[in-house]
């Protein structure tokens, strides 16, 4: 297998089948006694990080209460 300019190589078809990894997939690499295993990530793991990324950037100063009145509203 070879690594391009980028650093990039290409999964085999059999193995992203098996592990399930699809566009998108999170994977590590992981480093054990000289050797580098590619896992894919828990799904838990993906969403955690993806709420991460979110928390604190709201803007609105407005209740949760005031929220889910505009968001339900039959306006």
């Amino acid at each position: 297998m070879r690594v391009t300019i980028k650093g990039q190589v290409t999964i085999p078809r059999h193995i992203r089948k098996k592990l399930g990894i699809t566009p998108a997939s999170e994977v590590d690499f992981v480093e054990e006694k000289g050797r580098v295993f590619l896992v894919k990530q828990k799904e838990e793991k993906i969403a955690d990080r993806t709420f991460a990324k979110l928390r604190g950037i709201a803007t609105v100063k407005m209740t949760t209460d005031q929220i889910m009145a505009l968001t339900r509203s039959d306006k």
